[in-house]
């Protein structure tokens, strides 16, 4: 894991491979996650209506964050790119910016560090 300012900033991600997602018209991602669990697929087969993929919706800031995710640009990158678009509104900058991808890393495994 890096462990300076300067390493954090140089991080690239791309999205995972195998992640399935929407962009509606006005740039909002929603993540589709595949509910494939034995015990699902096992209750679908019961005839229980549980839905294939389970929907989470991004809001703005984070729709814009993850479509910037290309595995080309740095956090630094897509910190600026944030801040040129919404401005103060996306203050404290990185503190939020690297919460978010942390939280969309680790937690969700929806993107993957491509250079660490």
């Amino acid at each position: 894991m890096p462990n300076n300012n300067e390493e954090v900033l140089n991080i690239i991600f791309k999205i995972s491979d195998n992640l399935e997602y929407e962009v509606d018209k006005e740039g909002i991602v929603t993540i589709l996650e595949k509910q494939d669990h034995k015990v699902q697929k096992f209750f679908r087969k019961l005839k229980f209506r549980i839905p294939e993929y389970k929907k989470i919706t991004l809001d703005e800031y984070g729709s814009y964050v993850f479509l910037q995710i290309d595995g080309r640009k740095t956090v630094k990158d897509i910190g600026e790119n944030l801040e040129a678009k919404y401005g103060d509104k996306a203050h404290p900058l990185y503190e939020r910016l690297l919460l978010f991808l942390n939280h969309i890393d680790v937690n969700c495994h929806y993107i993957v560090k491509t250079n660490f």
